[in-house]
């Protein structure tokens, strides 16, 4: 597995728990908004941040596409 293949699924898993989502849930609304092309394309950046960054900056990144987050 690549490391940024590894960096997604961490990214997914974190998510995941933050928002309270099924691995099924969190896997769909990745795909659908393009969250893993993103995480991809800032891969280098992305890397060196904490897991409450990542969350908020994914949050921030749907949120931007129409996505309504339930907090």
């Amino acid at each position: 597995m690549s490391k940024e293949m590894a960096f997604a699924v961490f990214c997914l898993e974190s998510y995941k728990t933050h928002r309270n989502l099924s691995g099924r849930e969190a896997s769909l609304l990745f795909e659908s908004y393009g969250v893993f092309d993103y995480i991809r394309d800032v891969y280098d950046v992305l890397h060196t941040m904490g897991h409450h960054y990542i969350n908020h900056d994914i949050d921030v990144y749907l949120r931007k596409r129409g996505y309504v987050i339930n907090e």
